[in-house]
């Protein structure tokens, strides 16, 4: 058995600056720091923050007055900025930039009177932080089915945004849809999709015919890591998700003659080496790294860090 390991894969900048944003508070203004939300979706990233004196909390209420509390990669809403001011809280905004393009995309489709219809997927943490831009114009749609019956006061004045952690072929499945419904539907200059999603999936896609199944290491919250799992699976092979070695089975492998590895945005290269080096244990010969799209992208912490 042969493992082909994708690359691009894991950390993006996003979450790369996330990361960093916790630690460089920790060592700043010392523990405990307080988090709301997961700072990226990754049980191993939490745990060792928490180790290293991050406290993760899902309501603002929870964190004393006067604490510094970060907010997550996967930004949060107005009202939320304005919670943690009202509770006398030091906030950090650990939003990946590319999250706070479309927020403020959706600010200005707002500014002009214009619906907002937004692909994705409404009980994603991200999708809730841009609806609270403009909650009252803004209607999340996940599938061509729900494009197809989605109502707007204006045909003429709709904007459409993207959650950025979705499958490319997803997303286009949706906006053939709108795009035939409301032909007068304006786009942002650029898509939403992350560059780092998008190069993944295409890393994916490269070995389709290669591979006799497929393993994702991320966190079952992470969405990115469900798309490539989905992406996987759609190439006719088995496709399965794991947090790390200690899920593998080794039923999955029999009759394998080739095993594609790769992992999600927020997933850290230890857990790759570990399930690499677990599938050696299994029977693994050999392992060989697939080149995919170059990334060179990063990102400013925030200006309380630098």
């Amino acid at each position: 058995m042969k493992v082909l390991l994708c690359r691009p894969r894991g950390f993006c900048a996003g979450v790369e600056r996330a990361i960093e944003t916790v630690e460089r508070a920790l060592d700043k203004y010392g523990s405990p720091i307080y988090v709301r939300h997961e700072i990226v979706h990754n049980k191993v990233v939490v745990d060792d923050l928490v180790a290293k004196g991050a406290v993760f909390v899902d309501d603002l209420a929870e964190v004393p007055a006067g604490s510094h509390v970060i907010f997550s990669a996967h930004g949060v809403a107005p009202q939320v900025f304005a919670e943690a001011d009202h509770l006398h809280l030091h906030a950090i905004d650990a939003t990946c930039p590319l999250v706070t393009k479309v927020h403020a995309e959706a600010r200005r489709f707002a500014a002009r009177d214009f619906t907002i219809l937004l692909i994705g997927h409404a009980d994603h943490v991200e999708v809730e932080g841009v609806v609270g831009e403009a909650p009252d114009r803004t209607i999340v749609v996940a599938t061509p089915e729900q494009a197809e019956l989605v109502e707007v006061p204006d045909p003429e004045k709709i904007g459409v945004l993207t959650q950025t952690t979705l499958s490319v072929d997803e997303l286009m499945r949706v906006m053939v849809v709108l795009r035939r419904r409301f032909p007068a539907l304006t786009t942002p200059r650029k898509e939403d999709i992350c560059y780092a999603t998008t190069n993944r999936q295409m890393a994916v896609k490269k070995l389709k015919g290669q591979v006799d199944l497929w393993l994702v290491i991320g966190d079952r919250m992470s969405s990115n890591s469900n798309r490539l799992r989905e992406i996987g699976a759609e190439s006719g092979v088995p496709s399965y998700m794991v947090l790390g070695s200690a899920e593998l089975d080794p039923a999955w492998f029999a009759g394998a003659a080739s095993v594609g590895v790769t992992s999600g945005a927020s997933t850290p290269e230890s857990s790759v080496q570990a399930v690499v080096a677990r599938l050696r244990e299994f029977g693994a010969t050999s392992v060989e790294e697939v080149d995919g799209i170059p990334e060179t992208v990063e990102f400013m912490l925030p200006h309380e860090l630098r």
